[in-house]
C-alpha cells in the first residue's frame, strides 16, 4: 500500500472516471473495492500477472492504476484480496465483455464515428413508439439471436410504417443469449450477443438517420441475479448477502432475489447515475424507461425506500437539466401522479409512465367473451384518463412484453386462441388499437402487432415475419391510424392534443363515440365512434360538434384492410341542426360489427 504522501502525489496525475479509461499513452483503470487488501489489474497486457500492476489505495475505497502498455480492445480484470480471499472480479464499469461471465474488454468511447448525428426527439404529443426486442424482432431460429445489425435491416420497414422512437428492451449483458433483458449483469456493457457497444451505436445512427429516436430500457430495481460479478465484489459481506453494491439487510428482497442496489450508498448511487448518463452522451439514446419503478421507491410494494425515491429523482433532475427534449418513463402501474411532478414540485421527476388505466381495461373489453359484459364505462373512463392534467404524461398500449407473456398472449391469441387471425380477432385487435391511437396520450405498439403476430412472447422465438406479408392490410391499418395519430395528411390535427369529450356512451348497443381537439376547428376536430358488439348498426345517430361536411377518413371495416371485412356502407356525414350528445348538430352513421370510423372536416 502506497503512504498517504505518495497516494497525493500520483493523484495529481491520476486519470478522471471510472473503469477503463484509455488515454494517448496507455489505459488507466479505477475501480471502488473498500475492503480489499490489495488490487491489481490483470489481462492480456501484462499476460494476466498478478503482480505485474498493482493498484494505488485512493480515498474512500477507490484503486487506480496507469498501464502504458493496456490498449483498446484488449482484456482485463481486477484481482482482489481480501484476508484470504483472492477474488478475480470482472469491472463493474466495463463498457464492453466478453460475455457475462469473461472478461472485460478496453473500449474507447470516443473511438465510433457519429459523423453529422444532431437527432432531436419529436415532441411528446407527436410521439408513436415501437416496443423492440432485439434478440426476437429480426432474429434468427437457429443460429442465435437476432443483433443489432439485423434490426437495422427493418428500419426502412418502420419507417414506412410511421414510427418514430423505438423503446429498447435491455441491452445490458445479461446472463446467456437469449434472455428478456431484466436480468442485468453488467449495466455498463451492451449484450455481446447483440453485437456489443458499437453495434448499438450502428443501430441509434441508422434510427437517427431515418428521423427514429431510440429509448432504452434500464434496469435498477435489482441486479441479475446470476452471472454477477458485482455480488460480494471486494469480499465483504453480511448476512450472506450481495456485499457493497447491494442492501445486506432485509431490504435486499426483491421478486428477482436478494439483489436490490443499495440506494442509501454514495457510490452505488454514483454507479446507477453513470450508468444513466452513460446512455444518454455515448449512445446518444433520446430517452429511458425505467424498469417497475415500484420497486425501486419501495422494498414490497408497500413499504417505503426514501432513498429509491431521492435516487432517481436525482437522476431524472440532473437528465432534465443537462438533456432537454429527452424523454424518461417510468413502468411504476400503480397509477401514482408524483411520479411524473416535477423534482421542484417533490415528485420524481419523470416525464410520462405507462399507464395500467389504459391497458388493462381496453385489453379486457376487447378480449372478454361476451358482449353484452363489455363495459363502455370502462372505456371512457381508460380514454380520459391523465396524470397532473397533462394527457402526454401516460404511454397508451394494448400490447406489451409484459401483457404478452407470463400466462398471457397477444390480443389476437386472447379473442380467439384456437383461431387467432379469424375476423373476430381481427376486428377486435385493432379496435383496441384504434382507442390506443385516438386517445390522449403517448401511443406504444409491440413489435409485430401491426401484423396481427400470435401467440405470446418469448426470448428465442422470432418474429414471424411471413405474417406481414399474409396480413398486409391490417398492417395498412396500423400506418393509417398512425398517420391520423401524427396528422400527417393536415386534417387530425386534434389526435396531437390534449383534449377529448367523451359525448357518446351507449352501453345497450356497445357504442361510443368522441371528440378529440387541439384548438379546434376544421381540420383539427376528430370524432371517433366504435361499435364494440358483434352487430351491424344502420341509421344510428350520434353528435357532430360542428355543421359542414364531416368526411370519414378511416372506416376500420374496409375491405382495404382485410377480404374479410365487408365493406360496410358508409360515408361523409352532413350533419343537421338536430341537437344530440350535447352537441348542436347530429347525423346517422351506419357500422359495421367491431368496428370503428373516424371523421373530420378539410382544413
Amino acid at each position: 500500500m502506497a503512504t498517504t504522501t505518495e497516494q497525493a502525489d500520483v493523484q495529481t496525475k491520476h486519470h478522471l472516471g471510472m473503469g477503463a479509461i484509455p488515454h494517448e499513452h496507455g489505459t488507466a483503470f479505477r475501480v471502488w473495492a473498500p475492503n480489499a487488501d490489495s488490487v491489481a489489474v490483470i489481462g492480456e497486457f501484462n499476460d494476466w500477472k498478478p503482480d505485474a500492476n498493482p493498484m494505488i489505495g485512493e480515498e474512500r475505497g477507490f484503486w487506480y492504476a496507469d498501464v502504458t502498455d493496456a490498449k483498446p480492445g484488449q482484456r482485463y480484470r481486477f484481482l482482489i484480496r481480501n484476508g484470504e480471499q483472492e477474488l478475480s472480479r470482472i469491472d463493474p464499469y466495463a463498457r464492453e465483455v466478453t460475455n457475462s461471465v469473461g472478461d472485460g474488454v478496453i473500449y474507447d468511447t470516443h473511438s465510433f464515428d457519429w459523423e453529422d448525428d444532431s437527432y432531436e426527439l419529436p415532441t411528446f404529443n407527436e410521439l408513436v413508439i415501437y416496443e423492440m426486442h432485439v434478440g426476437t424482432f429480426n432474429g434468427h431460429d437457429e443460429t442465435g439471436p437476432g443483433g443489432f445489425n439485423d434490426a437495422i435491416q427493418k428500419l426502412d420497414y418502420l419507417k414506412n410504417l410511421g414510427i418514430n422512437a423505438i423503446e429498447l428492451m435491455p441491452t445490458a449483458e445479461f446472463a446467456g443469449d437469449y434472455s428478456w433483458g431484466y436480468n442485468p449483469a453488467q449495466i455498463f456493457a451492451v449484450e455481446s450477443a447483440y453485437g456489443g457497444p458499437n453495434g448499438l451505436k450502428r443501430f441509434v445512427k441508422e434510427a437517427h438517420r431515418r428521423g427514429i429516436g431510440v429509448i432504452m430500457d434500464v434496469v435498477y430495481n435489482h441486479f441479475g441475479p446470476s452471472d454477477l460479478s458485482i455480488w460480494q465484489f471486494d469480499g465483504w459481506q453480511e448476512n450472506d448477502k450481495g456485499g457493497i453494491y447491494f442492501y445486506n439487510d432485509w431490504k435486499s428482497t426483491t421478486p428477482w432475489g436478494d439483489t436490490r442496489p443499495d440506494y442509501g450508498r454514495g457510490e452505488v448511487r454514483q454507479y446507477i447515475h453513470d450508468n444513466a448518463l452513460m446512455w444518454l452522451e455515448d449512445f446518444h439514446i433520446d430517452g429511458l424507461r425505467y424498469d417497475m419503478t415500484l420497486f425501486i421507491r419501495s422494498v414490497d410494494g408497500g413499504t417505503e425506500l426514501p432513498e429509491g425515491w431521492t435516487l432517481t429523482r436525482w437522476i431524472n433532475e440532473v437528465i432534465r437539466t443537462r438533456f432537454p427534449g429527452r424523454i424518461l418513463i417510468a413502468e411504476d402501474l400503480q397509477n401514482n401522479e408524483w411520479l411524473t411532478k416535477s423534482p421542484e414540485e417533490g415528485g420524481a421527476g419523470f416525464l410520462s409512465q405507462w399507464d395500467a388505466k389504459f391497458v388493462h381495461p381496453i385489453r379486457s373489453v376487447v378480449t372478454i367473451l361476451n358482449d353484452a359484459d363489455r363495459s363502455m364505462e370502462a372505456v371512457r373512463d381508460a380514454m380520459m384518463y391523465c396524470y397532473n392534467g397533462d394527457a402526454f404524461q401516460r404511454v397508451v398500449y394494448s400490447e406489451s412484453h409484459d401483457e404478452v407473456a407470463n400466462g398471457k398472449a397477444r390480443v389476437v391469441s386472447e379473442v380467439s386462441a384456437q383461431h387467432p387471425h379469424d375476423i373476430y380477432a381481427k376486428r377486435r385487435s385493432t379496435l383496441a388499437a384504434a382507442m390506443m391511437f385516438t386517445a390522449p396520450g403517448i401511443p406504444m405498439l409491440f413489435q409485430g402487432q401491426e401484423f396481427l403476430q400470435d401467440g405470446w412472447f418469448r426470448d428465442d422465438r422470432p418474429l414471424k415475419w411471413e405474417l406481414e406479408d399474409r396480413f398486409r392490410g391490417i398492417k395498412r391499418l396500423y400506418r393509417d391510424l398512425i398517420r391520423m395519430r401524427l396528422n400527417m395528411d393536415g386534417f387530425s390535427r386534434g389526435l396531437t392534443g390534449q383534449n377529448i369529450d367523451f359525448f357518446h356512451m351507449d352501453d345497450g348497443n356497445k357504442v361510443v363515440a368522441f371528440r378529440r381537439w387541439y384548438e379546434g376547428g376544421a381540420g383539427d376536430d376528430v370524432v371517433v365512434v366504435a361499435n364494440f358488439a358483434n352487430q351491424e348498426l344502420h341509421d344510428y345517430r350520434i353528435g357532430f360538434p360542428d355543421n359542414g361536411v364531416w368526411r370519414l377518413r378511416l372506416n376500420s371495416d374496409a375491405k382495404v384492410y382485410s377480404q374479410d371485412f365487408s365493406n360496410h356502407d358508409a360515408g361523409d356525414n352532413d350533419p343537421e341542426p338536430a341537437p344530440y350528445d350535447g352537441q348542436d348538430f347530429s347525423d346517422t352513421v351506419a357500422l359495421a360489427p367491431y368496428s370503428f370510423q373516424i371523421f373530420s372536416q378539410d382544413p
